[in-house]
């Protein structure tokens, strides 16, 4: 179990609690949204991809996003499971895309 967690707020001003890991960590077949993200600062953070799907092992191995996250400095990935159903994923990930924008959304 990672140490840290991180909020991410959406542009609802909802707050979404994320668990920080390396990027490269292996992952369970689970549901979740999750944020490839590099630490500007001790306890700062910019998102480089928001996503979501349902199953977390499967979209990171090899992820179409990876060269793009790490031209721009990506080290980490945030994520938290979320077994809400697909709606609720995306709704989530279209909350926290219209706050940050991030970098390798738009490519």
């Amino acid at each position: 179990m990672p140490a840290e967690t991180f909020m991410w707020p959406g542009v609802s001003g909802t707050e979404y609690k994320y668990w920080i890991y390396n990027i490269g960590q292996s992952f369970q077949d689970d549901p979740a949204n999750y944020i490839f993200a590099k630490e500007t600062s001790p306890g700062s953070w910019t998102p480089l991809y928001i996503g979501q799907t349902e199953s977390l092992k499967d979209r990171l191995c090899g992820h179409d996003k990876l060269e793009c996250v790490k031209r721009h400095g990506g080290t980490h990935i945030h994520a938290h499971k979320n077994a809400g159903g697909e709606n609720v994923r995306k709704a989530e990930e279209a909350d926290l895309i219209a706050k940050w924008n991030p970098s390798c959304n738009k490519q």
